[in-house]
């Protein structure tokens, strides 16, 4: 199995500083050809830009809606200046976070609309995170209008998955679809149009069920691919092609 990509790793978090070049090593001899590495916030951009000058790291730069108190609103001029400079392959990660307690949810959505309309001015797809907020965020993306990109780690309804693939929306699946008791997730993943997957691992997080407590790292993605393929009754191979054909069709990789 060749050519895998992960939609969704944090490289450049700290936990890698240690072995990152191991661990990118693996990858590649896990079969996954490019990582997609978003950012969470402004003070992070200039590390992530060095990690991803190796062959087949693509950066995005964006603010987590987890990390608001680091995000200043002069943090979405100089991500424009950032966008026009560096070119990345997405903005993100941005989004909508309604299940931490505490965080603001207006200034959660002036962050995140903010993104949306420099994604849409650029061209590029936006790396969305939406938990416990996706009507929320389904609202921002058709108010803002002429999008597309990916709600990565996806836990909504079918119904609601359904909603984002209208828009042109993939959806991201990773550890969390490999847990026996994932059961919604499973029946999406299982029946979806597979042209709107995306493969990830969202490592140092999101460990899969055969490393559970553990931190995650992209070489995992062939296990998610095998879930996966296994749910849906077909071939590895098929999954790995296919995912990875809807990856560098949205994030234009080479």
């Amino acid at each position: 199995m060749r050519g895998l990509i992960d939609s969704h790793c944090h490289l450049d978090a700290a936990e890698f500083d240690p072995d990152r070049a191991q661990v990118v090593d693996r990858a590649r001899a896990a079969g996954v050809a490019a990582q997609v590495v978003p950012a969470i916030d402004a003070a992070g951009w200039p590390k992530l830009r060095e990690v991803c000058m190796g062959e087949g790291l693509h950066p995005a730069y964006g603010l987590h809606p987890m990390y608001l108190d680091s995000h200043r609103p002069e943090h979405l001029r100089e991500l424009r200046e950032w966008i026009e400079r560096e070119r990345p392959c997405a903005v993100g990660e941005c989004g909508l976070d309604y299940f931490v307690e505490g965080l603001d949810r207006e200034l959660q959505l002036f962050y995140f609309e903010g993104q949306l309309e420099l994604a849409r001015e650029f061209n590029l797809p936006v790396i969305v995170h939406a938990r416990h907020a996706v009507d929320a965020t389904l609202a921002a993306i058709r108010r803002i209008g002429g999008l597309r990109g990916v709600v990565h780690s996806y836990s909504g309804s079918e119904e609601q998955a359904q909603q984002l693939w209208k828009l042109g929306f993939s959806i991201g699946l990773g550890g969390p679809v490999t847990y026996d008791r994932a059961q919604r997730l499973r029946r999406i993943v299982a029946a979806m149009p597979i042209e709107f997957l995306l493969l990830e691992t969202d490592a140092p997080d999101q460990p899969d069920a055969q490393i559970r407590g553990q931190r995650n790292e992209p070489a995992r993605l062939s296990w998610v691919c095998e879930v996966v393929a296994g749910l849906r009754g077909v071939a590895v191979e098929e999954i790995a092609a296919a995912t990875s054909d809807n990856a560098r069709r949205l994030f234009q990789l080479p």
